[in-house]
């Protein structure tokens, strides 16, 4: 404890204290106060040597210097900004995945059906045309891998010339574009060769649907090319055969034909 030096006044023999007696004037350390730091003259507290100083709040480090909050700050800040791009991503692909599986489950259930007649056009059950069926069918059971397999020919009252071939199958199709693909090319062969295959609407049942054309001159000559349209989404892939039939009429046929056949 300092001690203030007797100056001999009145203070000093005054009561309240004995004669003599010295004066404690030191004020009690705050506690949060370093221990090391002594009490300088006019009133305040001497800074230990050393690193123990603390910053004054909001002080600014000398120029050149590291600022270390700054340097906490950005990666902060790019951790926010990846996260959050992160977080974009994921619920993006989620939404792609529900409603990719929503698809799925909605198409995966399907049945085909043939109907007697569609679109004027009428079923043909003799011999000839139930042979033509049923060979369309066999191939396709034979070259993909479907749960069941139907096939239909149809006659043109006006025109016996304008028959139209369907023949397709039922089952899990995870990739209807590619398994479309896969049953145009079983037309592929002696006969002709599928040309000029184009995307074309595929009305309200969806899924993916294209048409083009078979190059088979004897059996399409002199109009040219046979158009060949099918469908295919997660439960069911049909094509059809549209002889001395443009492409656009084919399209539209084939659509009528599907509304017809295809129930879920």
């Amino acid at each position: 404890m300092r001690q203030h030096p007797s100056d001999g006044s009145a203070a000093e023999a005054g009561g309240g204290a004995g004669v003599g007696e010295p004066i404690d004037i030191t004020p009690a350390r705050d506690a949060d106060r370093h221990p090391d730091r002594d009490w300088m003259p006019g009133g305040r507290w001497a800074e230990p040597a050393g690193d123990w100083a603390e910053p004054d709040a909001g002080q600014d480090p000398p120029p050149g210097a590291p600022n270390p909050a700054a340097q906490l700050r950005v990666p902060s800040r790019r951790r926010r900004i990846a996260l959050g791009a992160a977080l974009a991503v994921g619920v993006a692909g989620a939404a792609v995945l529900g409603t990719a599986g929503w698809r799925v489950m909605e198409q995966r259930d399907t049945t085909l059906t043939p109907p007697t007649s569609v679109a004027g056009l009428t079923r043909d059950v003799s011999g000839d045309a139930a042979e033509t069926a049923e060979y369309l069918r066999t191939a396709l059971a034979a070259g993909v891998d479907l749960d069941g397999t139907v096939a239909a020919v149809y006659t043109d009252p006006a025109s016996r010339d304008r028959s139209v071939l369907f023949f397709g199958g039922t089952a899990l199709l995870l990739s209807p574009g590619r398994e479309l693909d896969g049953v145009l090319d079983l037309l592929n062969g002696e006969a002709g060769e599928v040309r000029d295959v184009r995307e074309v609407p595929a009305g309200e049942l969806g899924g993916v649907m294209r048409c083009g054309s078979v190059t088979a001159p004897e059996v399409t000559a002199p109009e040219g090319a046979m158009a060949v349209c099918g469908w295919a989404d997660h439960g069911s892939v049909a094509v059809a055969m549209f002889p001395k039939r443009p492409v656009a009429e084919s399209a539209n046929l084939m659509r009528t034909l599907r509304e017809q056949t295809q129930k879920r």
